[in-house]
């Protein structure tokens, strides 16, 4: 790793020395007007070179309508003017060559269907608001260099990634993760490894769907997070390469390219990934329970090595039909050990110590999987229609060792060892099949779908107690978990404009989930019978849109979805982080069913306003209890709460300081109220409310330089059932510089520079009280260099030119 630093500096320190700079003083000046002739504030210019239609800058206009480009270069430009609710404008070409230029005023005309998305422009290369998602733009922030799939996550707006690395949308837990439209079956630590490695510089943009319609599955009570990956569209040949070094308690590095290629006929396109580092977590727990006071540590680390890729390709097989694939693969391995310790002693005398556990884990990990897509579209006039048939293959492969012994009170004579290994090898296979097709119906919009998958999975557990350095199978311990999943769901929505103001869309999803759990034992006295699920529900979805003016825009929506419990959690192997402290499934959990109700309000087409409420029943949530067994032993399972309701409050605000400093702000408050009956078993009365607020400051320094500085704050709240944690916070900065006639861009980055983004907090439930805390390698400095190979086959477009030269003005 030294000697990959020490490449990687010298390759930066090379390219720094070659570069020079020399400044433009060219300036560029007009307004966008109505057809009043009044100013329109925070319209759209883009600037575009005349020579491949490349965009060269962009901003937004004043409160009064006007917009300046300074130090540009002598060249030949149009630009283009947009803003919601008006046709957009396209400027002759023109030519800079000594002075400044101003254009003749730009009027744009209203167009009352244009209402379908707007870009928050103040920072839209950072977040874009459009009418069924919020997109959070990657590649729009520095502080994404050296990061992760998951850390960006902690990142989009109204996204809370909690210490379990649990997912949660407006306070929501039971969000799907999607790929390029394609879901991930994956949950728990599989998930939380699979976007672990996936690296900021792969992804594109997040789309965050909180109320998807009756299209989407019905899967998610929280809605979606579709993680697209980069795919270019221009004609010609393309690509970037890209390379990332980290070093926080440990390094970590990976390296990226991407290419495509575009030409009438067809579009190819691919990109593979590489990342190799160390990964550090710790975690302190002080529990009383039983009489006793157990105080665990636990300290972890993983040398992780992944490799990902992906390649697919669009036939174009003429104006109405496209046929295309996609196939990925990911495969990583790591090997970790822990330290894990637990000072046991009477809760009557609480800092006199009786014994010590110890267990010294070690574990090595092999994840594969491959993905396969065939899809089909078709559009012609009014009628569109889409196919896609996939099947994925996900098999993993992992060997635990964990001795535990007991010392005394010194930690000096051993009183008793329990040494044991543990493998658990995972394969899991999904098919999908589905179509969507729409169609002009009554002045509006209707769509019918179909849509079958089928989930297959086979967990093993092997538990070996080792005698004399023998390792002998305990087949009581031992078992195989079989979870077998088909889902046949088909849809209705339609939507139309009932006028000028208001906009409506219903629909209703129908599904049939046929599903069963075999929990199959190594001995026939602990054989157990199948679970069965066989059920079919109904999911509506309706919303409408008032616009009462073109910048002010409400809306309302509402949708009924299911979390049907998977693998993860249905499972009831122990997986231990020494014999007092494990986690395990629960194969009798029953599927949740919520009730979603958004309101929104939508500003100038920037600043937006979300209220929602959510009704869930038979909330799946993670509880911590002490064992029925052993009094010195607590674990972490799930369970169904009885009723979960929630309210949040959401706000996204992007806005200019001055012309040099942009900032983009979002808040979120929530309000949870937990309730269980468990009769001896505990009851869960839990009420919390919560708020984050995440900031991004972006600083135009000149001379192509960039700084950032970003961070969040989330005040106390509740995870799962009856955790409720402190606040916590971090602190990001960022500096870029581009080089290279902005091919080559440099980022510098560091993240969580106060070590303060760690978690904290108290859970109390059926007579255990457990107060913890823990961290992660969060605090790290990162250098990101990525080149851009450019486009080998872009046509100039030829315009014609209407320039006043004596006085510079440029007609529109």
């Amino acid at each position: 790793m030294n000697s990959f630093k020490s490449i990687l500096s010298g390759f930066f320190l090379s390219i720094i020395a070659s570069i020079s700079y020399s400044q433009q003083s060219l300036s560029l000046s007009g307004t966008i007007n109505d057809e009043k002739g009044a100013g329109i504030p925070f319209a759209t210019i883009i600037l575009k070179s005349a020579l491949d239609s490349s965009m060269v800058k962009a901003d937004i206009t004043s409160d009064s309508g006007v917009f300046t480009f300074e130090r540009l270069k002598p060249g030949r430009y149009f630009a283009e003017a947009s803003y919601i609710g008006m046709t957009n404008f396209t400027t002759e070409v023109f030519e800079m060559n000594d002075k400044p230029v101003i254009l003749v005023p730009i009027i744009l005309t209203e167009n009352a269907k244009q209402l379908e998305e707007v870009v928050v422009t103040a920072t839209r290369s950072l977040v874009e608001v459009k009418a069924d998602r919020t997109i959070f733009n990657v590649q729009g922030t520095i502080n994404s260099a050296g990061e992760n799939g998951l850390n960006l996550l902690r990142k989009a707006p109204g996204v809370l990634v909690d210490n379990n690395d649990n997912i949660s949308v407006l306070g929501r837990a039971g969000v799907l993760i999607y790929v390029d439209g394609k879901r991930i079956p994956l949950t728990g630590d599989d998930l939380t490894n699979y976007l672990q490695n996936l690296s900021s510089e792969q992804i594109d943009k997040i789309d965050i769907i909180t109320n998807p319609g009756s299209k989407y599955e019905a899967q998610g009570n929280a809605g979606i997070i579709d993680i697209r990956l980069k795919k270019d569209k221009n004609l010609g040949g393309n690509g970037s390469i890209s390379g990332t070094f980290g070093q926080g308690k440990y390094a970590q590095g990976n390296t990226n390219a991407n290419g495509n290629y575009r030409n009438k006929k067809l579009n190819t396109f691919g990109g593979i990934g590489y990342n190799k580092g160390t990964r550090w977590n710790n975690m302190l727990f002080d529990t009383y329970q039983n009489g006793l006071r157990l105080d665990e540590s636990n300290i972890s680390t993983s040398d992780y090595d992944g490799l990902n890729g992906r390649w697919g390709t669009d036939f174009f097989i003429n104006k109405k039909s496209t046929l295309g694939f996609l196939i990925g693969a990911q495969s990583n391995t790591s090997n970790s050990v822990s330290n894990n310790i637990t000072y046991i002693s009477n809760q009557a005398r609480p800092n006199q110590v009786d014994s010590i556990l110890t267990a010294p884990n070690s574990s090595d990990a092999k994840r594969n999987q491959a993905t396969f897509n065939i899809n089909y579209a078709y559009e012609s006039g009014k009628n569109r229609l889409n196919v896609d048939v996939d099947y994925g293959s996900f098999r993993n492969e992992a060997n635990h060792n964990q001795p535990n012994i007991y010392f005394n009170a010194t930690g000096t004579n051993i009183i008793s060892q329990n040494k044991n290994t543990y493998n658990t090898p995972v394969k899991i296979d999904i098919a999908t099949a589905k179509a969507d097709f729409e169609t002009e119906v009554l002045g509006g919009n209707l769509g019918i779908g179909t849509k079958f998958s089928n989930v297959v999975t086979d967990n093993t557990f092997l538990f070996y107690n080792i005698i004399q350095d023998i390792e002998i199978q305990n087949d009581k311990r031992s078992n195989q978990f079989k979870y077998n999943e088909n889902v046949l769901a088909g849809y209705v929505n339609y939507s139309r404009s009932i006028n000028a103001k208001w906009n409506a869309s219903g629909g209703l999803r129908i599904e049939n989930t046929d599903a069963t759990g075999d929990l199959i034992a190594f001995l026939p006295e602990l054989e157990e019978s199948p679970v069965d699920f066989n059920y079919t529900s109904f999911f509506p979805s309706a919303g409408v849109t008032y616009q009462h003016s073109p910048e002010h825009v409400y809306s309302l929506n509402y949708g009924r979805r299911i979390n049907r419990p998977d693998y993860n959690v249905l499972n009831p192997f122990r997986e231990q982080l020494s014999e007092l402290s494990y986690s395990k499934g629960n194969k009798f959990l029953q599927p949740e069913i919520v009730n979603n109700i958004e309101l929104g309000y939508t500003l100038k087409y920037r600043y937006t306003f979300k209220l929602a409420y959510s009704n869930t029943s038979n909330q799946i949530t993670r509880l911590i209890g002490p064992d029925e067994l052993d009094p010195r032993a607590g674990f972490i399972s799930w369970d169904n709460l009885a009723t979960q309701k929630l309210y949040n409050f959401n706000v996204s605000l992007p806005f200019d300081v001055n012309k040099w400093w942009n900032v983009y702000m979002n808040l979120s408050a929530s309000y949870i109220d937990n309730q269980a009956d468990y009769g001896d078993n505990g009851i869960v009365d839990v009420q919390a409310g919560t708020y984050n607020v995440y900031q991004q400051h972006t600083f135009n320094l000149g001379k192509k330089w960039k700084a950032e500085l970003s961070g969040w704050y989330g005040g106390p709240g509740v995870w799962g059932g009856v955790f409720l944690y402190d606040p916590s916070y971090s602190l990001n900065l960022g500096l870029q510089r581009k080089f290279l006639n902005d091919k080559m861009n440099v980022r510098l980055s560091a993240n969580d520079v106060t070590f303060q983004s760690g978690w904290s907090g108290v859970a109390e439930f059926n007579g255990q009280k457990s107060f913890g805390q823990g961290n992660w390698d969060s605090r790290r400095a990162s250098i990101s260099i990525s080149y851009d190979l450019g486009n080998s086959n872009v046509k100039s477009r030829k315009r014609s030119t209407g320039i006043e030269n004596e006085s510079k003005r440029v007609g529109g």
